[in-house]
């Protein structure tokens, strides 16, 4: 395959800003360096008032921009056909060799369906999926976006050049729920997101957030049932009373599930006062304050295929409190500063947290650049 040859990667925009939206920026900007790249961004992904993120849809809350000379067509929404006749437009116009496809939810399976379409009908170029996400529990959970999901899925990931995922236990799950010959899906590691800045003094950082305390925990990112906080806050709870009284949970992220649960719980809390929630999306603006001013982070998940938190920590050099679960064995093995504790295992949290109290390490930032994940890339896009 000539090096000159043209890639579209396929994902979310900003408006709806997630960990998917900065990761399509992140490997469009690095495989700019190398290939001849263009985007199409799926603006609208769905109602927004069922988005569980409504109150950050649309917000300019992200620095993170895509490389000037990226063609981006911005955007394709999931009910307006014009924009599909411009996706059409675009693809015809830019002839991409290699069409990536994000794949991350089922909301947007039938416009990912309509670009495949469109590939058809143009230069019929290779197409990849690209798995962040195997399947999202509370998507299946729910029967008219099961069956959608199972219908469109299928016609979507039927006879494709190649898939891609992010840790060896997702290509086995994979390959297992989807019916995909193994050796077509490629493992390529998460680049680390380190967009956020340097690390500020720890000292002025907990000062500007207005904490006393000298050993913070910071458990970060959109609050999930499958991110186990709860779990966090029992263990934070049994620490011995001498170590509670020099310490703070600092709980940053926006609610998307069982809110009434979660607030009730730390209102219940004998160490309420010892306990912070910050129900918000943060700012790329804030990002490296809250890390700069917590001593250990900790992500008691109870499943993951992979982590943004866990690699913005990580390009921190943050020691990590995780549970040893999915793709997040394989990411953070590597990594100095991991500490693996058991899924929902309250003790095991208590203990690996006690253990980081007085440690207050700098780990070194492990080598994940996005140059070197690029060439691995490149090495399947010239595979095929």
């Amino acid at each position: 395959m000539a090096s000159s040859r043209n890639i579209c990667i396929v994902g979310p925009s900003k408006r709806f800003l997630s960990g998917i939206s900065y990761y399509t920026i992140r490997l469009a900007n690095a495989m700019h360096s190398e290939k001849d790249v263009s985007v199409i961004c799926f603006r609208q992904l769905l109602p927004t008032f069922l988005f569980p993120g409504k109150s950050h849809v649309g917000k300019d809350i992200s620095n993170l921009n895509f490389s000037s000379g990226i063609p981006v067509f911005d955007g394709m929404d999931y009910n307006n056909p014009l924009t599909w006749l411009r996706a059409y437009n675009f693809i015809k116009e830019q002839k991409p060799d290699v069409i990536i496809l994000q794949w991350w939810t089922s909301s947007v399976a039938h416009m990912q369906l309509l670009l495949k379409i469109f590939a058809g009908m143009s230069n019929k170029p290779k197409i990849i999926i690209e798995f962040h996400e195997v399947v999202d529990p509370f998507e299946e959970s729910i029967l008219p976006i099961r069956l959608y999901s199972k219908i469109t899925g299928k016609l979507l990931r039927k006879n494709l050049d190649a898939y891609i995922t992010h840790s060896e236990s997702d290509k086995q799950l994979v390959a297992e729920r989807y019916t995909i010959a193994p050796e077509k899906i490629h493992v390529i590691p998460h680049g680390l997101y380190d967009q956020y800045g340097k690390l500020l003094d720890t000292k002025e950082a907990k000062k500007n957030l207005l904490i006393n305390e000298e050993f913070v925990i910071l458990s970060f990112g959109l609050i999930r049932k499958y991110k186990g906080t709860p779990y966090l806050i029992r263990a934070f709870e049994q620490l011995p009373l001498e170590i509670l009284e020099k310490s703070r949970l600092l709980i940053v992220g926006e609610i998307w599930e069982d809110r009434k649960e979660l607030i009730d719980q730390i209102r219940a809390s004998q160490v309420r006062d010892k306990i912070t929630l910050v129900d918000e999306y943060v700012p790329d603006g804030k990002v490296s304050l809250y890390f700069s001013a917590s001593d250990v982070v900790v992500l008691p998940y109870l499943r993951a295929s992979q982590s943004g938190i866990a690699h913005i920590a990580m390009s921190f050099g943050k020691p990590v409190v995780v549970s040893e679960v999915g793709g997040l064995k394989e990411s953070m093995a590597g990594y100095a500063g991991t500490f693996f504790v058991s899924p929902g295992d309250v003790d095991s949290l208590r203990k690996a947290i006690l253990d980081q109290f007085e440690k207050k390490i700098h780990y070194e930032v492990p080598d994940q650049k996005w140059d070197r994940i690029i060439n691995r890339y490149i090495e399947l896009l010239e595979s095929i």
